[in-house]
């Protein structure tokens, strides 16, 4: 289909758009499959689904940019969030490789991009915002009931972006941004001076607020983090004040909850341009990976101790998940997908593709 008959059967229909060598997929036991909001080269908006070789994919052409993902647990179900302050986000299903569900934010509602399955893969729930008062919600949505709207939880604030679940699976830690944005005004960020971010816990069956850490500085808008399976939490921020200053951009909340902001040294921290984008943990051991697309580079930390492993260049460094196997899958903007473990001495390129990664792989 063309674009412009994609624009004129509306939102609700998508395209889909295979390359010649997903045709020849290998059987669903022997994949394993990465999901990302890519743009193509003409600047396009997709969903991707690619194989870790890197070259059987499949590609859902969507009408607006995507942004974070998330699996549905006991399902093949992946639902992919359109980026702030998108108002969509699609289900697609990993065996069909096929678009099930496009779900609206609803009338005065905006998506910013991220949510989370509870561990029984029933519950969804998706940072938003209300734009009457600007105040940031988590919405949820019945996976069982064709992702019905349940309810929404106030988070006394404003901007929420990337959620998790904790280990315990009833609690949820939040990046509340801080950043107030409306969709007449695009991207553009109204509140700068009067941020108040914050890494936030909430119990996910009754909207308690169980914790608040407030970063350092009020405009390090906390967003993206990651959760170890004893519980540690690892965010970055995006610092939102003058290019000259220089503030930590990576926090931590430990398993007995104390919050702490890493130090990386002057030089390293000016490097990363202000701003980290994926944060993801090994599975088999305490390293953290970080991405940093401005200063196109790559930190390893060791999340036990907050300590830096080894920092390594990678172009436009996007999305980042752990391997299964003690390293990372790590992809660029300028279309390289990459290893990165603590034993390489540089990322291992594995596939060069004509797409834009967007920040995040599911």
């Amino acid at each position: 289909m063309h674009r412009r008959q994609v624009l004129k059967v509306g939102l609700g229909s998508v395209a889909m758009a295979l390359t010649p060598l997903s045709w020849a997929l290998p059987a669903r036991e022997e994949a394993a499959w990465l999901f990302s909001a890519v743009d193509d080269p003409s600047g396009e908006h997709f969903i991707a689904g690619v194989a870790l070789d890197g070259q059987n994919r499949f590609m859902i052409e969507v009408p607006e940019r995507c942004h974070g993902g998330c699996l549905r647990p006991d399902s093949r179900q992946a639902v992919l969030f359109a980026r702030r302050p998108g108002t969509r986000m699609y289900v697609i299903d990993g065996d069909s490789r096929q678009l099930v569900h496009t779900l609206a934010a609803g009338e005065g509602y905006h998506f910013y991009g991220h949510g989370v399955f509870d561990l029984s893969g029933r519950y969804l729930y998706v940072t938003a915002n209300c734009l009457e008062d600007s105040a940031g919600l988590v919405r949820v949505y019945d996976a069982e009931n064709a992702y019905a709207h349940v309810r929404d939880m106030p988070l006394d604030g404003i901007g929420p972006h990337e959620l998790r679940l904790m280990p315990d699976g009833d609690t949820l830690v939040i990046g509340l941004g801080g950043i107030q944005t409306h969709p007449d005004y695009g991207r553009v960020k109204l509140n700068l001076d009067t941020m108040a971010p914050a890494l936030l816990l909430m119990n996910r069956h009754d909207g308690k607020m169980l914790a608040r850490h407030e970063p350092s500085h009020h405009q390090l808008s906390c967003r993206h983090l990651d959760v170890a399976a004893d519980g540690t939490v690892i965010a970055g921020y995006q610092f939102e004040g003058p290019e000259w200053e220089s503030h930590p951009l990576i926090c931590r909340l430990d398993t007995d909850g104390r919050f702490s902001e890493l130090t990386l040294g002057d030089e390293l921290t000016a490097s990363l341009n202000h701003y980290i984008a994926s944060v993801a943990f090994s599975r088999v051991s305490d390293t953290v990976l970080v991405t940093a697309p401005r200063g196109n580079r790559v930190l390893l930390l060791d999340a036990a101790q907050g300590k830096l492993v080894a920092s390594l260049a990678l172009p436009d460094a996007a999305g980042a998940r752990c391997d299964g196997n003690g390293g990372f899958l790590v992809s660029s903007g300028q279309g390289g997908l990459y290893r990165v473990a603590p034993d390489l001495a540089m990322p291992e390129l594995l596939a060069s593709l004509e797409l834009r990664w967007d920040n995040h792989l599911t």
